[in-house]
C-alpha cells in the first residue's frame, strides 16, 4: 500500500511537470508571448518560480493581475462541481444498487433506461431544456446568476451558500433561499451526465457482489434484502469504483465550463472560454494549469483512497510481480 502511493504520487509530479510544459508553450510561443524575448531555459525556469509563488502575472485584456481574477472564479467553480458530485452520489449510489439487485427486474429496467436517456442528452440541450421549462414557462427558478441583484451578499468565502450562511444581514433567510434557487438547475444539468456514470458502475459492481457465495449464503439464511444490502453488498460493492468517481468529477469540471456559459455563472469555465475568445494567453496558460492540475490531483487522490478501501488487491497485484 505504501510503495503503492509512492508510486501514485511519484506519476502526480511527472504529469504536473509535463502539464507545466503545455501551460508554459503557451506563454512563450504565442503572438505577443510575455516570456518570448527570453530564452527558452531562463523562461521555463521563471515561469515555473512564478507558477510555485502562484503568480500567474497580468492578464493583457483588462490589466488585472490574473491570481485576483482565479480567487473570485474559482470557488463559484468548486461550488457548483462540489454540490453536482454530492448529488450523484447521493442519488447513484442507491439506484445503481437497486438495479444490480433486482437485476432483470422493472426497476432494474426503469433505472437502467433512466441512465441511458441521461447519458444521451447533451449538457447545453439539458440546460435550455430546464432553463425554458422552469424559468421561462412556468417562473419557478431564476434563469441564470448566482444570487439576485437586490440582494447585497459581501464576499468572504466566494462560495455564495457560505457567504449567505454567514452573513448578518436581516434578509439572510432570504438570499439563503435565492442562493439555492440559483443553484438547482445548474447542479442537476451538471450532475445528470455523472449520476448516469455512477448507477452504472455501482449496479455492476453489485451485480458482482450477489453472485458471491457470502451473499447467497446470507439470503439462505433468510436475511432480508435489506439486511444484506446494509451488511454485505454497500461496503464490498462501493471500494472497487472509488478510483472511477474520481474521473467522475474530473468530467464534471470540463462540462462546467458549457454549463456556466448557458446559466452565466460567474465561474472558472466562463472566465476561460471568455479568455480564449479574446485570445488572453496569459490567462489561458494559467487557466489549462490550474484546471488540468485539478483533474491529476482528483485522480491520483480518488486512486489512493480506492487503494486503501480494498488494500488486498494491491497486495495480491504486487505479489505476481
Amino acid at each position: 500500500m505504501i510503495i503503492y502511493s509512492i508510486r501514485r504520487l511519484l506519476l502526480l509530479l511527472v504529469t504536473l511537470f509535463f502539464l507545466s510544459l503545455v501551460s508554459f508553450s503557451l506563454s512563450y510561443y504565442t503572438p505577443n508571448a510575455p516570456l518570448s524575448g527570453a530564452s527558452l531555459t531562463d523562461a521555463y525556469f521563471f515561469y515555473a518560480h512564478n507558477m510555485i509563488h502562484f503568480d500567474f502575472g497580468i492578464s493583457s485584456i483588462n490589466g488585472e493581475p490574473i491570481k485576483s481574477q482565479l480567487v473570485e472564479a474559482l470557488p463559484a467553480t468548486m461550488e457548483l462541481c462540489t454540490l453536482a458530485f454530492l448529488f450523484a452520489l447521493i442519488v447513484g449510489i442507491p439506484a445503481g444498487i437497486i438495479a444490480g439487485v433486482w437485476r432483470n427486474k422493472s426497476a432494474d429496467i426503469i433505472i437502467s433506461n433512466f441512465a441511458l436517456l441521461g447519458f444521451s442528452v447533451p449538457v447545453f440541450g439539458l440546460a435550455l431544456l430546464l432553463t425554458l421549462f422552469f424559468s421561462l414557462k412556468l417562473g419557478w427558478l431564476p434563469v441564470s446568476g448566482r444570487i439576485d441583484l437586490l440582494y447585497n451578499l459581501q464576499p468572504i468565502t466566494g462560495i455564495a451558500l457560505v457567504d449567505a450562511w454567514l452573513s448578518d444581514s436581516p434578509y439572510r433567510q432570504q438570499m439563503i433561499i435565492n442562493v439555492l434557487q440559483h443553484l438547482i438547475l445548474p447542479i442537476i444539468t451538471l450532475a445528470i451526465a455523472p449520476t448516469t456514470e455512477v448507477i452504472r458502475l455501482m449496479r455492476n459492481s453489485t451485480e458482482e457482489i450477489m453472485s458471491e457465495n457470502y451473499v447467497k449464503a446470507a439470503a439462505t439464511r433468510g436475511l432480508s434484502r435489506f439486511t444484506i444490502i446494509r451488511r454485505h453488498i454497500l461496503h464490498n460493492a462501493l471500494p472497487p469504483i472509488i478510483p472511477k468517481l474520481g474521473l467522475q468529477f474530473s468530467t464534471m469540471l470540463t462540462l462546467t465550463m458549457v454549463t456556466e456559459i448557458v446559466f452565466n455563472w460567474p465561474g472558472l469555465g466562463r472566465w476561460l472560454v471568455t479568455a480564449i475568445r479574446q485570445q488572453d494567453y496569459s490567462a489561458i496558460s494559467a487557466g489549462v494549469m490550474l484546471v488540468g492540475s485539478m483533474v491529476i490531483i482528483v485522480n491520483v487522490l480518488s486512486d489512493i483512497v480506492g487503494a486503501m478501501s480494498n488494500p488486498m488487491k494491491h497486495k495480491v497485484g504486487y505479489a505476481f510481480r
